[in-house]
């Protein structure tokens, strides 16, 4: 950290200590916003923010004919969805939604709405992508967890997911957090009362989750979890204290569930990486990791930290196998990728590392928030990996 960054972890320490936690929050966020992330790299296009946060939703058309189900604007029943083993049909249809090459140009013939759902922690708006193929039958649904300072409809564009989603049929949802909770609409990763099962913010998520599962019948045995920068810690959250609801997470220049408990050890773990030790999750999922080596936001570091919390849980005495390649893209980015597998040869874990890259989503749209689109396909290789597991039936 440069002279600049400690003073700011110093003074948002001492605000945080006095409970003005909005701006110590914005104080970061200002911190983070500076010529580290905004900076032209030599190697390969900046970080831009494009999108705006429009912070009210107004109250939704049906987001189903009454013959097809409820509107998802009734109020959620409280109910965990039970996940099931996936149907043949909905793996095979996430399973085409995996294409390498960059999202496409042409807008989605899906739709793409916007409602909220509330509990006792407050009300979160979200959008929701429904492909033009949905029928009523069971679907598999991504929850995507947006970075800070972007909103729902900016992050999917940056990703192109809705596009994978309309080719591969599948339901796609985007919580948005809202600027009463964190003037810089980060999710509040950091604050033990937004880790914990059934509280804070993870609830909202949780509720929403549900909300679609329960209003589209989606095969809640391929319910996933993803996200980017304070959205990919976020994640990695949701994946730690609701194993029974996602079936695998991805976490996109994020950070390892509790590496941090306030906004001082935030921004360090941020700068330097997870504490050592950790607090693994009890049953971690099975995780794809993608991070670039020149993060200057979110350290590299951090990658290492989520891919352990995955190894933790393995048995005593049977390491497992790690697999390394490597590749590049056609005119933009060489990766390394390593898949570790247990003993059974099932994947455990995947993680990217995309040379040259910053804090951007991989393969992202150009010109997108926060997007390099001369590395891999991230969104793609979400897909492809969420194809791969879906959530057993026991022990659910």
């Amino acid at each position: 950290m440069d002279a600049r960054q400690i003073a700011a972890m110093a003074e948002a320490t001492r605000l945080t200590r006095q409970g003005r936690l909005a701006e110590a929050t914005a104080l970061i966020q200002r911190t983070l916003a500076g010529p580290a992330v905004t900076r032209q790299a030599p190697d390969g296009p900046c970080a831009r923010e494009t999108g705006t946060a429009p912070e009210r939703h107004a109250d939704p058309p049906p987001a189903l004919p009454a013959r097809e189900g409820p509107q998802l604007r009734q109020a959620h029943s409280g109910r965990t969805p039970r996940p099931r083993v996936c149907s043949s049909r909905a793996a095979s249809v996430l399973h085409r939604g995996h294409r390498p090459a960059a999202p496409a140009a042409k807008r989605p013939a899906g739709r793409f709405d916007a409602f909220s759902y509330a509990n006792a922690a407050g009300t979160r708006g979200y959008r929701l992508y429904v492909p033009a193929g949905y029928t009523g039958g069971p679907l598999p649904l991504v929850v995507m967890l947006h970075g800070g300072s972007q909103d729902a409809a900016a992050f999917a564009a940056a990703t192109g997911m809705n596009d994978l989603a309309e080719r591969g049929t599948f339901l796609v949802a985007y919580p948005e957090q809202a600027r009463s909770a964190n003037p810089g609409r980060y999710w509040n990763w950091f604050d033990p009362g937004h880790q914990r099962r059934d509280a804070g913010e993870p609830s909202l998520i949780a509720g929403i989750t549900s909300q679609v599962t329960d209003s589209y019948g989606a095969d809640a045995g391929r319910v996933y979890v993803a996200g980017f920068s304070a959205g990919g810690a976020m994640a990695a959250v949701m994946a730690a204290v609701y194993p029974d609801v996602y079936a695998a997470a991805g976490v996109h220049s994020g950070l390892a569930y509790a590496a941090a408990d306030d906004l001082a050890s935030a921004f360090a773990a941020m700068r330097q990486g997870p504490p050592n030790p950790a607090r693994p999750p009890v049953r971690p999922l099975p995780l794809i990791v993608f991070h670039g080596d020149r993060d200057a936001t979110v350290a590299h570091a951090n990658a290492a930290g989520l891919i352990d919390h995955v190894l933790a849980a393995g048995r005593p005495g049977a390491a497992p196998a790690a697999v390394t390649t490597s590749g590049r893209v056609h005119g933009g980015h060489a990766y390394t990728r390593t898949c570790y597998q247990d003993p059974a040869g099932a994947t455990l874990a995947e993680s990217w590392t995309i040379h040259q890259s910053g804090h951007a989503w991989s393969g992202g749209a150009p010109h997108g928030s926060y997007t390099d689109p001369r590395g891999p396909n991230a969104s793609a290789e979400f897909i492809r990996f969420f194809n791969e597991h879906c959530a057993p039936s026991l022990a659910r």
